[in-house]
């Protein structure tokens, strides 16, 4: 394919390291530093210019592009360019990444004709918002296409290695001392602080968490917050919608301003200007039942939830922007959230990897892929037998009568199935292609 990234900042660098060695990559941005770190690493086109100038796109203007992606930080920037590149490229798709969440209640999209628009604080928020239902899970993922979750859970709780055989679930990933697998089908061993990812009804999943963690509240109520940024509000905002009690805790004493005006004062908002080890007492901060470090600085995030831990806060979460400080934050038992350029990143990626057909979803900072297809009425594979794909580092399951039923031998789909595989990262292209040739 050939793409246009708009903005060559952290999203856009990731997005052309990770599309460049097999698409035309053009990356336009007015900072030419940034341009020339590009283009010493990966094999891209630089186009000098500002986004939001016409005049920057003649350099294009016979072009052809399949996908024009802006991600830069200003919301405007991302909407003019849109409509500046429609006019003078001829774009098949175009992506946008937005931060105010008006533009997600409003037409605008479909009145710029943009295909898709992505929201990476709501993401971050959504996703913090879900472990509410599951507050011994690290992480909860949910599907188009059936209601079974994607839920992983620590292995602290366990005394010893145990042998445990799935009944009604899967066990499709485990993350253990820094790596990362994915189990064959049949009885799974399980080791002490193992991340486990388990793949299944919610009822089901509820039942096996505190069998596997331990530590973490079995109920959240109480919440802290630090960092009163864009972010932080947006988080913020998200434990109010589910009642819970919030503090939130920002630095810069203007900022506090802000978040609290913005919360409506329904969140206390304190300023920790001078330090936050006396606030942990003296404001009654672990007390909390769950703390999230949501500043933009990862280093920041791990050292907040550290000093949480210390004074007895259960469930820490981390916000990560960096994929280098990923694997650390696990392996210091922190629950892990993609930041809002994460979430950019990963949801970019996912919809240009997803067709009609099959839908693409990454887990484990991802290093594991979901792939999806549904088998809908009228379809072709309706009554067809499905031969399973035996691989290493590859398990496909059938979603029916809710539960996942391991494809390990020729199956007849039916009218409502679903077809979902768990790959490891680089052995997602041979299950996608082995789906499309279903």
């Amino acid at each position: 394919m050939d793409i246009i990234i708009a903005g060559a900042g952290k999203v856009g660098y990731n997005l052309a390291r990770t599309l460049s060695p097999v698409h035309n990559v053009t990356v336009i941005d007015r900072n030419a530093d940034a341009l020339a770190r590009l283009q010493e690493s990966l094999d891209i086109l630089p186009v000098h210019g500002d986004i939001e100038d016409p005049r920057t796109y003649r350099k294009l203007i016979d072009k052809e592009a399949d996908l024009f992606i802006a991600v830069t930080d200003v919301d405007e920037a991302n909407l003019i360019s849109t409509l500046i590149a429609d006019d003078v490229i001829r774009v098949e798709r175009k992506f946008i990444r937005l931060r105010n969440e008006f533009f997600a209640k409003s037409s605008i999209r479909d009145k710029l004709g943009i295909t898709d628009a992505i929201f990476p604080l709501e993401a971050t928020s959504e996703t913090i918002g879900s472990l509410f239902a599951y507050p011994r899970a690290n992480n909860v993922k949910h599907f188009a296409y059936t209601p079974l979750k994607l839920v992983s859970v620590r292995a602290n709780a366990i005394s010893g290695e145990m042998e445990l055989e799935p009944e009604g679930f899967a066990v499709v990933g485990i993350e253990r001392r820094k790596r990362f697998y994915i189990p064959s089908y049949g009885p799974v061993r399980i080791e002490p602080g193992d991340l486990v990812y388990f793949f299944g009804s919610e009822e089901t999943i509820r039942k096996l968490c505190p069998q596997f963690e331990g530590e973490a509240p079995a109920q959240i109520d109480r919440c802290v917050v630090f960092g009163g940024g864009d972010l932080g509000i947006a988080i913020a905002r998200k434990l109010l919608e589910h009642g819970k009690e919030v503090k939130v805790i920002e630095k810069n004493i203007r900022q506090c301003e802000i978040a609290d005006e913005a919360l409506e004062g329904e969140a206390m908002t304190l300023s920790c200007k001078y330090g936050t080890a006396e606030l942990f007492e003296e404001e009654g901060l672990a007390k909390a039942d769950m703390m999230i470090a949501a500043t933009d600085n990862d280093e920041y995030n791990i050292i907040k939830c550290l000093e949480a831990r210390e004074h007895g806060i259960a469930k820490v979460v981390a916000v990560n922007n960096e994929m280098e400080y990923y694997n650390l934050m696990h392996s210091l038992g922190i629950v892990v959230v993609r930041g809002p350029k994460m979430s950019a990143y990963h949801a970019i990626i996912e919809k240009i990897h997803s067709s009609r057909i099959v839908t693409e979803r990454k887990y484990c900072g991802g290093q594991g892929t979901v792939l999806l297809r549904k088998v809908f009425p009228g379809s072709g594979l309706v009554g067809k037998r499905i031969k399973p794909l035996i691989r290493e580092g590859i398990t496909v399951y059938l979603v029916r009568g809710g539960r996942p039923v391991a494809l390990e031998s020729p199956t007849e789909a039916a009218e409502g199935d679903v077809i979902v595989a768990f790959a490891r990262d680089d052995a997602a292209k041979r299950v996608e292609s082995w789906m499309h040739g279903l």
